[in-house]
């Protein structure tokens, strides 16, 4: 059974979630929302420390969202880190779990499978935008009893047209399959600034260096070399997201100098590490070439 601490949740959470046993511990992988007859509801809480979310799924799909702090989702196909204002959209019957390093305010909003169709049929990253933002944030604190075509049925049914049209954030770590693989990317995950050779990393996994890197990008859709810097992007952003110094950052993360780390992460985000969590990115927009512009 899969257990999680709830602090802070909603009065109409406590009154309407069927099968809630305890007022400090919910099973997730018999969570209330998923016996809600509305066809999308709500959830919000706080936590002030770190915070581990056993493996779980529900029947619903899921929006994960972060009005503070951030969470780190795994799922089979990989790692998603969610720092604030961003979301992570988690399809109906999806195993995975969660961790928030530091103080965060949840919002969830669970989704009813006969309404999913349209939706992604994987994990993915929601660009979330100012105005979704303040329909997560509204829906999140909704009761669950609203009436069909009410104003908070509506609101329901704006928010979910808003996701359907959300760009994809560039925030997510595939992993492979493969077990040698995966003892590969189990190791670098654990230290992200261990600095051993492709000759290394190719002998770890049993294979030679030409067969390593092949099937590494069969298994990823990436190089090796660019797993292992978004692995240092996501890392980094878990540690901002926190309030780590850009130094400590660079330091822990195995880079020569701040300048040096600085310059990655620009880079490949289209952030310097010290704005990144300075507001919400409404200023980033996709062009039709995949291009990200910043309006700036």
């Amino acid at each position: 059974m899969t257990t999680y601490m709830v602090l802070g949740i909603p009065p109409d959470l406590r009154k309407l979630a069927k099968g809630y046993r305890d007022p400090a511990i919910m099973d997730l992988n018999d969570h209330p929302a998923d016996h809600a007859s509305a066809p999308i509801v709500g959830d919000a809480w706080n936590a002030v420390g770190p915070q581990y979310i056993s493996t779980h799924s529900h029947v619903r799909g899921q929006i994960i969202y972060t009005a503070e702090g951030c969470v780190t989702v795994e799922v089979t196909e990989g790692l998603f880190v969610v720092p604030a204002h961003r979301a992570l959209w988690v399809p109906p019957a999806v195993t995975h779990s969660a961790h928030y390093p530091d103080k965060v305010a949840f919002r969830g909003i669970y989704v009813s499978p006969d309404l999913c169709s349209d939706l992604p049929l994987a994990t993915s990253f929601l660009q979330v935008d100012a105005l979704s933002r303040e329909l997560i944030e509204a829906a999140a604190h909704r009761p669950w009893d609203y009436a069909e075509d009410s104003p908070d049925s509506r609101l329901m049914n704006v928010l979910l047209d808003q996701i359907r049209i959300l760009a994809d954030a560039p925030l997510a770590l595939p992993d492979a399959r493969d077990e040698r693989l995966r003892r590969v990317t189990a190791e670098l995950r654990g230290a992200p600034n261990d600095n051993r050779t492709l000759a290394d990393w190719a002998s770890l996994g049993g294979m030679s260096e030409r067969n390593f890197t092949r099937r590494f990008r069969e298994e990823t859709g990436m190089s090796f070399s660019a797993w292992r810097q978004q692995l240092l992007v996501l890392k980094a952003v878990e540690k901002l997201a926190i309030g780590e110094a850009v130094t400590r950052v660079a330091i822990d993360l195995g880079f020569a100098s701040p300048s040096s780390f600085a310059a990655m992460f620009k880079r490949e985000t289209g952030f310097a590490p010290s704005a990144y969590f300075t507001s919400p990115r409404d200023d980033v927009v996709d062009d039709p070439t995949g291009s990200r512009i910043t309006n700036r």
